[in-house]
């Protein structure tokens, strides 16, 4: 029997693993989970992705890269107008966590898998280095960038925790504290 060609299976399995965090959680994907939902033979998941740790890695770097994760959306929003860094940033974290927050939830459980599967973490610290160099732009020294990024981290874990409303004028004071 010829073998099909299908050029999008490996994008449509990648996908269909996101889909499946999205839905289950990382406890929830699986090669078989990822196949089911592809709608492709287990076969062809392993033959793309020998572990499942490849398989997250494609995962994580697709949401990494997608505009609403992607750190030049970042670059480009902080840039568009000149009000201040706490206000600028205040405004892009309003729009993140506004409204549906199974997006921020999915993307901080591929991230946050990083802590004990060891593949993903240069994944996850490209993304975070990226977001500490855009920032750099904007403040006096590395640290104070660094420190931004760990604050912003802590505040969206935080929300989706919590499920708390998002509190713009207490933001834009802790963000404005760290930026003095």
């Amino acid at each position: 029997m010829a073998r099909r060609f299908d050029p999008d299976r490996r994008q449509r399995i990648i996908d269909a693993a996101i889909r499946v965090v999205g839905e289950k959680g990382i406890a929830g994907l699986s090669h078989r989970s990822a196949a089911a939902e592809a709608d492709v033979p287990l076969g062809s998941t392993t033959y793309h992705f020998k572990t499942l740790d490849e398989l997250m890695v494609a995962a994580l770097r697709q949401v990494n890269g997608e505009p609403q994760t992607a750190v030049e959306g970042w670059e480009r929003i902080l840039g568009e107008d000149d009000g201040p860094l706490a206000d600028r940033i205040t405004r892009l974290l309003g729009r993140l966590v506004g409204g549906d927050r199974s997006r921020m939830l999915l993307e901080y459980e591929l991230y946050l898998a990083g802590l004990r599967r060891e593949a993903l973490r240069p994944v996850a610290a490209e993304w975070l280095d990226g977001l500490v160099e855009v920032i750099g732009a904007y403040v006096d020294s590395p640290a104070t960038a660094r420190a931004l990024v760990a604050l912003i981290d802590g505040l969206l874990i935080q929300l989706l925790l919590t499920g708390r409303e998002f509190d713009a004028d207490e933001t834009r004071e802790m963000l404005a504290r760290v930026i003095a």
